[in-house]
């Protein structure tokens, strides 16, 4: 029997050979369960390392039952089962749980569903986070002042911005600029990023002075600061990771939260965007670049090969810059450090 198992395996590895789109093929993990039951704070990223070498090939993987709601999406205390169907490993979600609703709460099904990756190491790169060109930073509106005068203002407070405001335009996010994102080959300027400080309404419009009120501050409210109309985004949790159909070859070329070192579940920013075709779900390998060392039988200046050093997956893109969230690094990453198809 066990030799009849192993012959399944060895096959279902074979046949998949053809449809992997690089190097990465979908191969179970030694040791890997049977069965697994699905806790909170999972993720399917998580889960999927459990089954599989290459975890972002867990598409291939899931079976969809038609006879169970929302088959693309498993919640805790549903038991995974790994059977096989036509020869191929398939996991299949057994529903095991019972969600009480109250009259004072309600909760959705897709909110209690477990998550592609983890949302709390995104959502704030969904929400308060930009990237926009030079010529939208140079048209935005901007604030002008507090009221009284004041240089600095807080929630509840009001703030006159001036600039062009158009009729039905009310809701505004207020951004203050950051860093200039430059493409490392070309030095081209490909975006500038803008960081939520504050969102406000308009209260009234004068000529081209608008009066807003603040309902929210995460930082003082400055002179300066852009007016950007406010965008209508959903967080997302369900990424279905994928190889870019076309080639990209990039790089880090930023992170967040001033780090020097990258690791994983840290949020990276690309020179590759929308333009090139990547969109979200999309999955990258990265490569440490190779240092240059002096070969010192010649004398030459000789740069080694690049390794392979993790993997992370794009979770929103603009037109020629994306963010994306590492899932593997296998040694510390950094800035300059290249992204090419998995």
């Amino acid at each position: 029997m066990k030799k009849v198992v192993m012959g399944c395996i060895l096959l279902t590895m074979l046949s998949l050979v053809s449809i992997s789109q690089a190097g990465d093929v979908l191969a179970l993990k030694e040791g890997h369960p049977q069965t697994y039951m699905v806790k909170k704070g999972d993720t399917l990223w998580d889960i999927s390392k459990v089954f599989l070498d290459s975890p972002w090939l867990w598409p291939e993987i899931w079976h969809v039952n038609p006879q169970v709601d929302n088959p693309h999406l498993i919640y805790p205390g549903d038991v995974l089962n790994l059977v096989y169907i036509d020869g191929r490993p398939k996991l299949v979600a057994k529903r095991n749980r019972e969600v009480k609703l109250t009259p004072q709460v309600r909760i959705s099904e897709l909110d209690l569903a477990i998550p592609a990756i983890p949302l709390d190491a995104i959502s704030p790169f969904l929400t308060e986070s930009r990237v926009v060109s030079n010529e939208e930073l140079k048209t935005a509106p901007y604030v002008l002042s507090g009221s009284d005068g004041h240089i600095v203002s807080g929630a509840g407070d009001q703030i006159y911005g001036r600039g062009v405001f158009n009729e039905g335009e009310e809701n505004f996010g207020i951004f203050r600029p950051g860093n200039a994102y430059i493409d490392p080959d070309t030095e081209e300027l490909l975006g500038y990023q803008a960081f939520s400080v504050a969102s406000g309404k308009v209260v009234s419009v004068e000529k081209d002075i608008a009066t807003l009120g603040l309902n929210r501050t995460s930082e003082e409210v400055r002179r300066g600061d852009r007016l950007l109309l406010d965008e209508e985004i959903r967080i997302n949790s369900n990424f279905y990771p994928s190889a870019p159909e076309s080639e990209i070859n990039g790089y880090i070329i930023a992170v967040e939260g001033g780090v020097s070192q990258i690791g994983s579940m840290d949020v990276v920013v690309l020179n590759k965007g929308e333009r090139d075709g990547l969109t979200s779900g999309h999955v990258l390998a990265i490569y440490r670049v190779g240092e240059s060392v002096r070969d010192t039988v010649t004398g030459e200046i000789v740069k080694v090969p690049d390794t392979r050093a993790g993997l992370l997956m794009v979770f929103r893109t603009f037109e020629k810059v994306s963010y994306g969230i590492v899932l593997k690094a296998t040694r510390a990453l950094v800035v300059s450090d290249r992204v090419e198809n998995p």
